[in-house]
């Protein structure tokens, strides 16, 4: 596909859209009749600190379509335990039974919360724009203690149910995700209205802990291959990530042939896709869908808090076009572009 910015008539468009229109009640536009796989959304570096979201339903009313969690799994409460350090917890879940009450109560909660926030946030807003959930397994897995791969797909699915949109949905008939993807078997997002997909991606802890051999990408990798061969790959609930920008198709590092084709999520600094050395048409092309990190450091940088929504969009259409399908920073609600969509490509 050649590359294309938008034009001058269809920024203003979208500055209106972003400021005016309440993301929460979700209204069709013209990127909803795309393929997930064509278009490029927006979002937030560790939505669940409290500092950038007094709760995480605050995040979510600002539409922004990608919401990250950092996970530990605590191998002494056998729970999954978020937050950015190694020890204690600090998020801006709330347990909550209702809508109402999703800005009242205790936070610093469990993942389990978490996704009981975004299933009640969903309920009470129907039809809402596809979420992408991404997870860093801080730690990574430990099956040893109920917190391995079949544990998180269990947990997620009892939380979050039918909402979520699956390895085995994008799968279909074809031999594997890869295929499918090349396929371009995505849905559009208005089929995927109200629906979650999830990312999984190692931690920075475990990438560099020399005890542990088996990161997170390789284990959910093989986990999805197994599933797959025993024809129960509908147990799945995440998509595993291929973690770093690198030139040329990057499941090449995994030396079991075997599980590359069950990756087909990419995710890495927005700097080093733009920096020149990598051909990011490839993804676009064979419609994988790729997530652009720390977008505000992109030469030239703007603020990573609080750029102007100009500045803003700027940097979003500039990532579309090089093949983003989200362009994730720390931009905060006052940019008014968090809920933003746009072609990508």
């Amino acid at each position: 596909m050649r590359w294309k910015s938008l034009t001058a008539v269809t920024l203003p468009t979208v500055v209106a859209a972003a400021l005016l229109a309440p993301a929460a009640a979700h209204a069709a536009g013209p990127t909803d009749a795309l393929k997930l796989s064509h278009t490029t959304a927006v979002g937030v570096h560790n939505t669940y600190d409290k500092a950038k979201f007094a709760y995480l339903a605050d995040a979510l009313d600002t539409g922004v379509s990608l919401l990250e969690f950092d996970i530990w799994v605590d191998t002494a409460t056998r729970r999954w335990r978020v937050n950015h350090e190694l020890f204690g917890t600090s998020n801006n879940c709330t347990a909550a039974t209702t809508a109402a009450q999703l800005r009242t109560g205790a936070r610093d909660q469990q993942f389990g919360v978490c996704l009981d926030d975004i299933r009640i946030w969903s309920d009470a807003h129907p039809g809402h724009a596809p979420l992408h959930l991404k997870i860093e397994l801080k730690a990574g897995f430990d099956s040893r203690y109920g917190l391995g791969p079949a544990d998180f797909d269990t947990l997620v699915a009892a939380r979050l149910g039918t909402k979520v949109f699956k390895p085995a949905d994008l799968k279909g008939g074809y031999a594997n995700l890869d295929a499918a993807a090349r396929a371009d078997n995505w849905p559009t997002r208005a089929a995927l209205a109200g629906k979650v997909l999830i990312e999984i991606i190692p931690g920075t802890f475990e990438r560099g802990n020399p005890f542990d051999n088996l990161d997170t990408d390789v284990e959910y990798g093989r986990y999805l291959r197994d599933l797959a061969a025993a024809g129960t790959l509908a147990r799945a609930q995440a998509f595993p990530a291929v973690l770093d920008a690198a030139a040329g198709d990057p499941r090449t590092r995994y030396g079991e042939t075997t599980i590359r084709p069950w990756f087909v999520v990419f995710d890495g600094s927005a700097s080093t896709y733009v920096g020149g050395t990598i051909d990011t048409t490839w993804y676009d092309t064979n419609h994988y869908l790729l997530v652009m990190t720390d977008a505000s450091a992109v030469p030239p940088p703007i603020d990573p808090t609080a750029p102007t929504s100009a500045q803003a969009l700027a940097r979003i259409n500039l990532l579309a076009a090089r093949g983003a399908t989200v362009v994730s920073a720390d931009w905060s609600p006052g940019t008014g572009v968090l809920g933003t969509v746009v072609p990508r490509g």
